[in-house]
């Protein structure tokens, strides 16, 4: 028995579930500390609406594993006996990936098992399955796909049994009845029954531990720096990652930029470096050394001197 069902994010926001035939949808909830997905709880609230069996996902970004597994916990915690959870551990802004990443998935998930008393799934591509290996009894949702063409749901995905999985990502180029855009196909190697195990494996529909800490300050300098870094894309991308903060971590990375720009002097006939330098309250020997000039007494009308 397996079921058929897909995963999305903010990308799909305004997706009618109830349209998309899918025996099960997980959603998007969160990425390192500083991003909730504005659509997480619409679409979650949609899924169950539309009878489908849920689940969340949370995409890893490498920075402290407690707290990302906190932040998730305390995102979705009101879903929690109600949905299968997991953590997106992928190579893109991902710090941990190459750094102990096997250490990093163990931490996360034990801390999600303890606090909820559910064990989540690990998202891993195929090719990096290597990361995932001594990380306890974690179930593993592998991604690897056959080709990049449209397809419908898959009775036996490409390569199908060289791995074991509780779950399989097989295309991100999804077409279903419902939805004019793509989408992420899956297949769980279960029936309802083993979704629920996953969900709720003690049977109780609100976790036995104490409420996860609340969500930690968004730190809108490091999300800033994290801009101009490029790990948070550009356009559409940064506006989906930062959501709401977004208008915030834009104002903050203009702030940064306007206050590194260069100063450019223009150098005029007759000027020396000597002289330019006195004019911004500096010497010739920061200039020579910040513009590369190895020999400072030799400098022509209309050369670009940076001057910080």
């Amino acid at each position: 028995m397996a079921l058929n069902g897909i995963d999305i994010s903010n990308w799909q926001r305004g997706i009618n579930l109830a349209a998309v035939p899918a025996d099960f949808v997980v959603v998007k909830a969160t990425q390192g500390t500083g991003y909730v997905s504005p659509a997480v709880r619409e679409q979650a609230d949609d899924a169950l609406a539309a009878g489908k069996l849920l689940g969340f996902y949370h995409y890893a970004s490498g920075g402290s594993a407690l707290a990302e597994a906190d932040y998730f916990v305390n995102t979705i915690r009101d879903y929690v006996g109600r949905a299968l959870l997991a953590l997106d551990f992928e190579m893109g802004e991902n710090a941990a990936w190459s750094n102990q990443p096997n250490t990093w998935i163990k931490t996360f998930c034990d801390r999600v098992s303890a606090t909820t008393g559910v064990k989540p799934l690990v998202y891993i591509p195929a090719s990096g399955l290597s990361r995932a290996q001594g990380i306890g009894d974690y179930g593993l949702w592998v991604a690897q796909y056959a080709n990049m063409k449209p397809t419908g749901y898959q009775a036996a995905p490409w390569n199908e049994g060289a791995y074991a999985c509780a779950m399989r990502q097989y295309a991100s180029t999804g077409q279903l009845n419902g939805y004019s855009g793509n989408l992420d196909l899956n297949k769980f190697y279960g029936d309802a029954a083993a979704w629920g195990k996953y969900a709720n494996p003690i049977g109780n529909a609100t976790p036995a531990t104490a409420p996860a800490p609340a969500p930690a300050a968004v730190d809108i300098e490091q999300l800033a720096r994290d801009v101009i870094a490029g790990k948070l894309g550009d356009g559409n991308t940064r506006r989906e990652r930062l959501g709401a903060n977004y208008d915030a971590v834009q104002a903050r990375v203009n702030q940064i930029l306007g206050a590194n720009q260069h100063t450019i002097h223009v150098v005029a006939r007759g000027e020396t470096l000597s002289s330019i330098a006195a004019k911004y309250g500096t010497n010739w020997q920061h200039l020579a050394q910040i513009n590369g000039l190895n020999n400072p007494n030799l400098i022509y009308a209309g050369q670009r001197i940076t001057i910080k």
